[in-house]
């Protein structure tokens, strides 16, 4: 079945659930679906999900720079991309304990548990996105029936809420499909930002690519973001660790330029189910 190094598990997972989606095979023989001549080359693809409900562990971050900064424009770059599903945020309703934010009739609406609330003066707030891109190694083109099948395909059986809110993006990403760049973050980062706009606040983001970066990539990435900085407006939200010997969640973390210092924002749950705001 060639190299499965790469999460084995979840790639042959990944092909069987779409020989499932698509009536090829049935999980009631998962032996015969074991042997479908099709298996080999589903199982190849390389694991590719779009968590969109993480949207809505974002947006609060993306109004503290609006709040910090005073900035009303935003031009996004997303590390990651994967389908550009979380660069259409400003596109979604939110729901949180001290009201909504965004348009009524949003393509998607996100909602979670708040076990410490997002303040209200932050809802207030309403930055205008006026440029969106994503850089990825393998960009999934939701306009096609292939690339959305992919995504649907790593989403496991029984996880209904989570499939409901992939259809809803899919239908978002095809009426508004964000810029999406097939490469490496490390290198082509510096090139999106020599050419950014001097006339608004370039908010640079990710949520889940830092981890498969490794340590020199990291680094890369850290050393182009601070020279960026020091030619203009600039903010970083990303996900860690919030502490050394903290694994089970996430810290939502924000860095300004210039001048500005790494600071945790938030704990939360890896797929957006809970935010604890700080």
């Amino acid at each position: 079945m060639g190299d499965l190094s790469q999460k084995p598990a979840l790639r042959l997972l990944g092909g069987l659930h779409a020989l499932v989606l698509t009536g090829r095979t049935s999980w009631d023989d998962v032996d015969a679906a074991l042997e479908h001549p099709e298996l080999p080359q589903l199982a190849r693809r390389p694991v590719q999900t779009n968590e969109v409900r993480r949207s809505w562990l974002l947006l609060p971050c993306f109004l503290e720079v609006a709040r910090e900064s005073g900035e009303e424009v935003f031009d996004l770059v997303e590390l990651g991309a994967s389908a550009g599903f979380n660069l259409l945020w400003d596109r979604f309703r939110y729901t949180y304990e001290a009201g909504a934010w965004g348009p009524e009739d949003g393509l998607l609406q996100l909602d979670g548990e708040e076990r410490a609330p997002v303040p209200d003066e932050l809802l207030s707030l309403a930055p205008h996105v006026r440029r969106r891109v994503g850089i990825d190694l393998d960009p999934v083109d939701v306009t096609a029936e292939e690339g959305a099948l992919r995504l649907r395909s790593f989403i496991w059986p029984g996880q209904a809420g989570r499939m409901e809110r992939l259809d809803q993006a899919l239908e978002a990403g095809r009426r508004e499909p964000p810029k999406l760049v097939r490469g490496d973050v490390a290198e082509l980062l510096p090139q999106l930002l020599a050419g950014r706009a001097p006339d608004a606040m370039t908010v640079v983001f990710e949520t889940a690519v830092l981890g498969y970066l490794g340590d020199e990539r990291w680094a890369s990435v850290r050393e182009t973001l601070d020279a960026a900085g020091r030619d203009g407006r600039l903010a970083f939200v990303w996900t860690d660790r919030p502490a050394p010997d903290v694994h089970e969640h996430w810290g939502l973390w924000l860095r300004m330029w210039p001048g500005g210092e790494p600071r945790l924002l938030a704990h939360a749950d890896f797929h957006g189910a809970w935010i604890e705001w700080l």
